[in-house]
């Protein structure tokens, strides 16, 4: 059962493969959406307020960051270098794109500034610096599931040759 869920994807049939990469996407983007709100442009903190308050909050970015981190991980270990970007990085991505593309800026209430005249983040450049931040968590944490899984081959071949030059 351990090599069912551990051993690498790439020597099982693929009638195993493709369901277990599709539960990584579904894994991903469902921690995605329980993690960060889906409209996460600012909105005011009250009602004719001039100040805004982010609907993202420290808890859920950390669930999220610690969630696709153990995905990567996961799937780093199993599966090919790349495999893991697409699974893990690619469907939060999207559904941010998505997220912010379909939320546009509003403009202001009365008594407070447009939108065009305060100075701010454009919703683009949030997006590619997520993305990247992710991709490279990801990244990350894959290159460290394959280094785990290189290690327990090789911690394996040293104990069989101390064994022979004793």
């Amino acid at each position: 059962m351990t090599e069912k869920l551990l051993g690498p994807l790439s020597k099982r049939p693929w009638t195993e493969r493709w369901p277990t990469r599709l539960l990584g996407a579904a894994l991903s983007s469902a921690a995605y959406l329980l993690c960060l709100p889906r409209d996460l442009r600012d909105h005011p903190a009250s009602p004719g307020s001039p100040t805004e308050a982010t609907p993202v909050t420290v808890v859920g970015v950390t669930a999220l960051a610690v969630l696709l981190l153990l995905l990567a991980v996961y799937f780093g270990h199993r599966d090919a270098l790349a495999w893991p970007l697409l699974l893990v990085a690619v469907p939060p991505a999207a559904l941010m794109y998505l997220s912010f593309h379909t939320h546009p800026e509003t403009p202001g209430t009365p008594g407070t500034p447009e939108p065009a005249e305060v100075p701010g983040w454009p919703w683009q450049l949030i997006w590619a610096s997520s993305t990247l931040v992710i991709a490279a968590g990801v990244l990350v944490a894959t290159s460290v599931g394959r280094r785990l899984r290189a290690d327990a081959e090789e911690s394996l071949d040293g104990l069989v040759f101390a064994r022979q030059r004793v």
